[in-house]
Formats: structure tokens, sequence, C-alpha cells
């Protein structure tokens, strides 16, 4: 059945060349958009992971949902003994500290409210691979009273590298401390509202200020982003034994999880509106096929062939052409991703973001695999009226047409 069908397919060579086209455009262009969605999303987690999350959070019970107020209840108590116990893990590269508080920064002219983060900067420079230096320098374990400062927060206050900040904070106790800062640089990430409230400053620095020794956030730096939910879900029991919580780098951000909500939908319309074309082309395709070929059908069924054997042959013959447009376009699918991907394609910054970027088309077998399957099942859909209608037809009546 299958040689009979191959060979009905090449007995028409112009309009089967002209179908199996159709859908190997159709399944090139899903490998080429499901790719280069695919390398998007991941950029863009990769983004968020190495410019403000990491890979992974671990703070008290409470913090991340808001509810403990004041830094001093938010403070890790034991930070050696949770770092000893998180240090156990494979995939762990890297510990940081962070103390992160509201703030007032001042210019001495105006003054500004941020989202102030004492960090390490030795430790975080296994994290901030994504954070784009526009002037000055980064932190470094050397300095004690300087300061970053994000983008939006720079322009709001007009600061310049070597200018002198003052970061007010309402300490534990309820007093008003004050420490005077050198902006050493200015950054941008991948988030312009994160920019447009954060400050970075050494963690003795935020200690002074908050006048405590801990810290309220331990952020994870791990191999590979795709290790991040193994290791949350490894960790989070002792953690919480431990009165801590843990949060993966997609929990900490719903900008992320929209985005690829989007995304999935509009791939999904364009899937939809691939398989109606390649579908309504088959279907033109095999009807003009079966028209001219009714003789050969009432001769099969006179022959003694059932309706279903004679359904089964129009179904199998749209196989072949789904399958031989499916292996072509994968083919120039998987080719034109690697060309395109060696040159890069310039893409402005996605929304609420500050970065652009340039876009390659990842291929997976996932992406290959869906996009093959659309072909064929647009090929299978579209056989179904024209060999359900032949295989119905009367005997006599399909002889006559032939004949005609």
């Amino acid at each position: 059945m299958l040689a009979l069908a191959t060979r009905n397919v090449l007995r028409q060579k112009v309009r089967a060349g002209i179908t199996a086209g159709a859908i190997a455009f159709g399944v090139a262009g899903l490998i080429l958009s499901g790719g280069f969605v695919a390398d998007m999303v991941a950029q863009l987690a990769e983004a968020i992971v190495h410019s403000q999350t990491g890979h992974v959070q671990v703070a008290r019970a409470g913090f991340f949902d808001g509810r403990l107020r004041g830094v001093e209840s938010a403070v890790i108590e034991d930070r050696r003994k949770t770092e000893a116990a998180l240090r156990g893990d494979a995939s762990l590269r890297e510990v940081a500290g962070r103390l992160s508080f509201p703030a007032l920064l001042n210019n001495g002219r105006t003054d500004a409210p941020v989202l102030a983060e004492g960090i390490e900067p030795t430790k975080e420079r296994a994290l901030d691979g994504n954070l784009q230096l526009l002037e000055g320098r980064r932190l470094d374990d050397a300095d004690r009273f300087a300061l970053m400062a994000g983008e939006g927060v720079a322009r709001r206050l007009a600061l310049n590298i070597g200018d002198r900040v003052d970061l007010v904070v309402a300490t534990a106790g309820g007093a008003v401390n004050v420490l005077d800062f050198e902006v050493v640089g200015t950054f941008r990430t991948i988030s312009r509202e994160f920019d447009a409230r954060a400050v970075r400053l050494p963690l003795a620095a935020a200690q002074t200020l908050l006048d405590t020794s801990g810290v309220n956030l331990l952020v994870l730096s791990l191999a590979e982003t795709a290790a991040a939910d193994p290791v949350r879900q490894r960790i989070d029991a002792p953690m919480r034994a431990a009165g801590l919580e843990v949060r993966a780098w997609h929990e900490l951000n719903d900008f992320y999880p929209k985005t690829v909500a989007l995304f999935e939908r509009q791939f999904g319309v364009l899937q939809a509106i691939i398989l109606l074309m390649l579908l309504l082309s088959v279907a033109n395709t095999l009807n003009i096929s079966v028209f001219e070929r009714m003789g050969e059908f009432g001769t099969m069924r006179a022959l003694g062939a059932t309706g279903s054997k004679v359904f089964a042959a129009v179904l199998l013959e749209a196989a072949v052409l789904g399958i031989a447009g499916g292996l072509l376009g994968a083919a120039a699918g998987v080719s034109l991703a690697a060309l395109i991907s060696a040159v890069g394609i310039p893409m402005p910054p996605p929304p609420n973001a500050n970065l652009g970027y340039t876009a390659r088309i990842v291929v997976t077998p996932a992406i290959v695999g869906s996009a093959f399957g659309v072909g064929l099942a647009a090929a299978l859909l579209g056989a179904v009226l024209p060999a359900a209608r032949v295989s119905r037809i009367r005997i006599v009546e399909a002889l006559r047409q032939g004949a005609c």
C-alpha cells in the first residue's frame, strides 16, 4: 500500500511538488519562528538572572510576601550555618549575601526614594554578567563608601561620576542614620523599572547604616539556569526547617511568566494559521486528484476493495506528501536557522526593558518535531474529506465519472 501510494503521488510530479513545497515552507517557517521565540525567552531569562535575581534566593519566611516589617525582622540569623548547608549541592557556584532596604538618596539639591542593595562585590561578579556598566566602574571589595546608581536614578538626580550623595535610612531603633557616598558608576539592567529606583553599595556600608551585622538575602549562583528548579526543590525542606524560604528566579519576577505566556499564545495562533493554510492546500490538491482518478477508484471498488481500503489509500497518499514535505521543511528550517544564528538579528529592547540584544534561532528536537507534526497533521486532515467522499461513492457512479 505504501509503495502504491508513493507511485500515485509521483504520477503528478508538478502538483505533488507544489503541495510538498507548501508543506515544507510551512514547516520551515514554524521552525524559524519557534526557534526565534525560544531564543528570546532564553535570553530574557539569562538577563533577569544575571542582572537582578541570581538563580535562587533564600530569605526569612515572610520576606518575599512582604509580611515582615522592618529590616531587623528579616535578617538571617545564622548565615554561616545556612551557607554550609547550601554548599553541599553540586550545582552551586557561589552564595552571595545581600542586604536590601528602602532609603532616601539626596544629592544636596533634591532627594528620591530608592531601593538600596548592600552587596559583596567579588561574589556578585558571578551573578551580574548581564548588568551593563554605563559610566565609571563597578564596586570593589576595597570600597567602603562607594555607590553605583541605576540609570533612572542617575538621570533623575543628575548624578555624575565623583558626585557625593547622602543615603538616609531609619534604623531598627527608630533613629535616622545618614552616610555620605561617592558615586563611582551607573548601571543598566534588563528592567527599566528596577533601574529607576535601585542603587548598590558595599555590604559593610549597608550594615553600618542599618546597625546590623547580618543580611536578609542569600543569592545562589548555579552552574546553569536549568538547575534552578531542581536545586530549589532539594533545598526547600531543610531551609523551611530553619525558618527560611526559597524562591527560584522566575518566582521573583512576574514579568517573565507573563511574557512567556504571551509568546506561547502568539506562537499557538501562528501554528493554527499555518495548519489551516496547509490543510486547504492539501485538500485542494487531493480533491483534484481524486476527481481525476474517480474511474480508478471505481475499478478498485468493483474488484472487491472496500470503502475503508479506498479511504486508507487516499489517506496514505496524503501521509506520503506530508512526510516528504515535512522532512524537506525540517532540513531547510535547520539549515536556515544555523545560517541566521551565525549572523545574528539585532533586536531593540523588549517592553519595560533597557537592553537590546542579538537574537538567534534555537533549534531543539521539540521545535523540529512540533513543526513536522503540524505539517503531517495538515496533510492528513486535508485528506479526510476527499477520502471520505470517494470511499462512499457508488461503484456505478464512480465508473461513469471515470468514463466521462
